[in-house]
């Protein structure tokens, strides 16, 4: 099977482009195509997207695992895990690290839940 070579063809409206022209294109291509990438990552997560935020943020994966898990039972995974941590470190006025040592202990979950009162995502 031989190949149509339409190279020639297909570059036509782009021949006539300097370089910087070229590299303003490929980038202008390339934000589009990932403008919906981004967007969904702000809009969608998913436990193992949670449980790997909670990771680089220092926390062991079976912390990470029960904090996540608590996020899930009390709906606020929709906010974020390391939101949720973050929000109640700065509640509380302590390190986001022993903040959450304290969800992954079952501990503050109700004073967690309130930083997130009438649906604010801050």
């Amino acid at each position: 099977m031989k190949r149509n070579d339409d190279f020639e063809e297909r570059r036509k409206h782009l021949a006539s482009l300097s370089d910087e022209q070229l590299e303003q294109r490929f980038w202008e291509l390339a934000n589009k195509l990932v403008d919906p990438l981004l967007e969904m990552g702000y809009e969608y997560t998913s436990p193992s997207v949670e449980r790997s935020v909670l990771l680089r943020m220092g926390f062991s994966s079976v912390e990470a695992k029960a904090i996540v898990n608590g996020c899930i039972e009390r709906n606020l995974i929709a906010h974020g895990a390391g939101n949720v941590i973050y929000r109640l470190a700065k509640a509380k006025n302590i390190e986001i690290r022993d903040a959450g040592l304290l969800l992954y202990e079952g501990k503050c979950w109700d004073e967690a839940e309130a930083q997130f009162v009438g649906g604010d995502k801050k």
